[in-house]
């Protein structure tokens, strides 16, 4: 039986580690020692030494040559979370070691959270209940798109992106994305229509941004591309802020205030004191909760312990993550 360890934040551990992942992983392995943090490794790196597997998620400590030592038996890295890019390094993937990351499962909550904000922009909801609000009386209807025959902009056919398409081809939309390195075979089997980037937010009623924050992605959404949105569109933000030129983006809801902005993450995050983000009345913002929290969180340790069953089995692994793919992962 292979000795497996811990070694995430107390909290994550509460959070992507339940009840059942928790029995699942003791039956299979043979955990060798309480949970750990990168706090209690640090002051006692001994207790690394056996370990041939590690469950992880957020949290996890950098994997530097100094661990790699001090983990000697290391067989394989369970990573019950999304993005590794974090903790990886140069040594580490010389080392050979396998790593998989539960970014699917994160994927699920970020899709339905864009699915419900996409219906809801659809039908200008936030903006007659923020009329509402500051009038302090019953909002007359605006005119609304709807969700027939109305024209939904995907940036990016990544995990999520393809997730939210999938869930739009339920509905009477038209679909239209923006990705550089999707094949068209992908486009048609989720019934999108591939379009350069300012063709996606000049036709769209909705533009959804699914773009990883990568150098090559910083400020990819321009002030240009929000200016040029149709009357009474909605921008969708549950990315990164980083990819959006956040000050042009500010000037033109201040320009246009027919056009809404949902938010979900910022760049800082959170806003500096006194961001405009927190007043301008066509902004929705809201603190980074389109991914797995609480409860949800557990599909992610179900993921893992579908992967260790896998290795145990000798079986290829579904969520194995190359180099390459951790560079790219949001």
């Amino acid at each position: 039986m292979y000795k497996g360890i811990f070694l995430l934040n107390r909290d994550a551990y509460e959070q992507i580690y339940g009840a059942a992942e928790r029995a699942a992983i003791a039956q299979a392995v043979e955990l060798y020692a309480p949970p750990q943090t990168a706090q209690s490794i640090q002051a006692n790196p001994a207790i690394l030494h056996d370990a041939e597997i590690i469950f992880s998620g957020w949290g996890m400590p950098v994997i530097d040559e100094a661990f790699l030592v001090a983990t000697p038996n290391l067989k394989i890295i369970f990573y019950g979370a999304g993005s590794i890019k974090y903790c990886t390094t140069d040594t580490f993937w010389r080392r050979g070691i396998p790593i998989t990351s539960s970014y699917a499962a994160n994927a699920v909550p970020v899709a339905e959270f864009t699915l419900a904000q996409i219906l809801l922009a659809l039908k200008k909801s936030w903006q007659h209940v923020l009329i509402s609000k500051q009038t302090h009386a019953y909002a007359p209807r605006l005119p609304v798109a709807g969700a027939y025959g109305s024209t939904v902009g995907i940036i990016s056919l990544g995990m999520i992106g393809r997730m939210v398409c999938q869930h739009l081809q339920h509905f009477d939309l038209q679909l239209i994305a923006y990705d550089p390195f999707a094949k068209q075979a992908d486009a048609d089997a989720l019934g999108v229509e591939l379009c350069p980037l300012a063709e996606v937010f000049r036709r769209a009623d909705v533009v959804s941004l699914h773009t990883p924050w990568l150098k090559e992605t910083e400020n990819m959404i321009t002030g240009e591309h929000l200016a040029s949105m149709k009357a009474g569109a909605t921008f969708i933000n549950t990315a990164r802020g980083a990819i959006v030129c956040e000050q042009e983006m500010i000037q033109v809801l201040q320009q246009r205030p027919d056009l809404v902005a949902v938010l979900d993450v910022t760049y800082p995050e959170p806003p500096v004191v006194g961001s405009p983000l927190y007043t301008l009345p066509n902004v929705i913002l809201t603190p980074h909760i389109a991914g797995s929290l609480d409860k949800e969180c557990q599909r992610m340790g179900h993921i893992v312990v579908e992967e260790l069953q896998r290795f145990l089995r000798g079986e290829p692994l579904h969520w194995s993550i190359t180099r390459e793919q951790a560079a790219g992962l949001a």
